[in-house]
């Protein structure tokens, strides 16, 4: 071969690289993601928010008191922030999507566009910070959504597409497969079980779309291990049915209401299942059953090795915690357990999880602005006294304008002796509508009586 046909060969070579690839070879099509991708693009969105947060970290500027002494500016400074991510439609009819709770954090306006670039405001439905879900509502007509699989039907291996529309750029895809599934134990959120994926997933990418070749969604994008702050190839992925499930609940109630199991568990090790002679270390042994928990009435027992779910095999802790933890109260579950060499099966209605924790809000208006709990174990009065804690008031709040303070302990309301949340909610729903009512305060050593209007 002569060098002026090597050179005629190279030429044309480079030529059919500048020129793509050929619709066809030998007749065959080339295999193509647009047909699936023009289906699903419209449905995947940008999601623009704008928030405020309090500026300044000085406690002393951040004391009311100090503030007052000084003559200073009773609002604090405040600075606005913004945030972009992506979202999809998953109900075009009703308008619903989904994104990342973290994507609508603190947001005050949200706004989405769509891909051919319509704008519009979108309302908070519910948020759920435990699986890093939120649901917002848009009034639009006509809107494209996309089907939600069966994620617990994924394997490792297969295709997947992620798709977002970060940072307002427009719709971006890459691929890639499915490297893992049930990761969990990474600290990124309260309830894990991600599907891994190689498919780049950038930072305006979450809230985005993971789907399968079908055009069906798989799981929504949630984070990345970026130990450089790019991309590695090691995204995660909320999986469809656990997006289902908390999107039912955050649209039904607005927040998801977990319900309490009532029992301690730990994971098998292999000197653990040897003496409790198990094949393998899948599963978790009970360490304690809260009583009169919802275990406790079903007949669970400490020493039960509980291996599976709703059908489901149990590998470890997190999978107990998952699995309950996208059930809600009044909801009934089976729990399959080893107890002296049998299985046996335990259907638990789960019951309502004892509030620790609750707004001021709730109880009266004059209450707004303050946090009210069981006395922490850190108060000096711990066990020393009964009653209900101010965890925490802001300033200048209906309630620290009442006089209230943190570290307050509510012991009575209208000369009704209160020791729980419970018992305060009971009195102080007597007094909801009323002009005025009094609460015992003991604050420090002090016994204080307060009259609110």
């Amino acid at each position: 071969m002569t060098i002026k046909t090597l050179l005629l060969i190279s030429i044309l070579f480079i030529q059919g690289c500048y020129a793509g690839l050929p619709a066809s070879v030998s007749g065959q099509p080339i295999p193509s993601l647009a047909p699936m991708l023009e289906q699903v693009t419209p449905a995947v969105v940008n999601i623009a928010t704008e928030g405020h947060v309090q500026v300044g970290s000085n406690a002393l500027l951040n004391d009311p008191f100090f503030r007052n002494f000084f003559n200073l500016p009773k609002q604090l400074r405040r600075k606005k922030v913004e945030s972009l991510g992506s979202g999809v439609v998953v109900d075009a009819r009703r308008g619903y999507i989904i994104t990342n709770s973290h994507v609508i954090a603190k947001a005050d306006k949200i706004t989405v566009t769509l891909r051919d670039g319509l704008q519009m405001d979108a309302q908070l439905v519910g948020s759920d910070k435990e699986t890093d879900i939120a649901v917002i509502h848009v009034n639009k007509k006509n809107l494209k959504d996309v089907k939600l699989a069966d994620s617990d039907r994924l394997r490792v291996g297969d295709f997947v597409v992620a798709i977002g529309n970060p940072f307002g750029l427009g719709q971006t895809v890459t691929s890639g497969i499915v490297s893992a599934l049930g990761r969990s134990g990474l600290g990124i959120e309260g309830y894990e079980d991600f599907i891994q994926t190689d498919a780049s997933i950038n930072v305006g990418n979450s809230g985005g779309a993971l789907v399968n070749l079908r055009g069906e969604l798989v799981g929504i994008n949630t984070a990345i291990l970026a130990p450089g702050g790019g991309s590695v190839g090691i995204g995660f992925a909320i999986p469809s049915n656990m997006v289902k499930r908390v999107m039912e609940n955050l649209v039904n109630y607005g927040t998801v209401k977990r319900g309490r199991l009532g029992i301690k568990v730990q994971d098998i090790s292999p000197a653990l299942a040897e003496a409790f002679k198990l094949e393998s270390t899948h599963g978790v042994i009970i360490t304690s059953v809260v009583k009169d928990s919802p275990a406790h009435r079903a007949g669970l027992e400490t020493g039960d090795v509980l291996i599976g779910i709703n059908r489901k095999k149990i590998k470890n802790s997190f999978d107990i915690r998952n699995a309950f933890g996208l059930h809600i109260v009044g909801d009934t579950i089976a729990l399959t357990a080893f107890r002296n060499g049998q299985s046996i099966t335990f259907n638990v209605l789960i019951d309502k999880t004892k509030e620790n924790k609750l707004s001021g809000s709730r109880f009266h208006s004059v209450l707004s602005g303050s946090v009210l709990g069981l006395i922490d174990v850190k108060h000096p009065l711990f066990r020393r006294i009964e009653g209900v804690e101010i965890l925490d008031v802001k300033a200048y709040s209906d309630a620290f304008k009442a006089g209230l303070r943190k570290g307050d302990i509510i012991t009575g309301v209208n000369g009704h002796l209160v020791t729980s949340l419970e018992e305060f909610e009971t009195y102080t729903m007597k007094y909801k509508k009323s002009p005025k009512f009094s609460l015992n305060i003991r604050r420090k050593n002090n016994n204080l009586l307060l009259m609110l209007q």
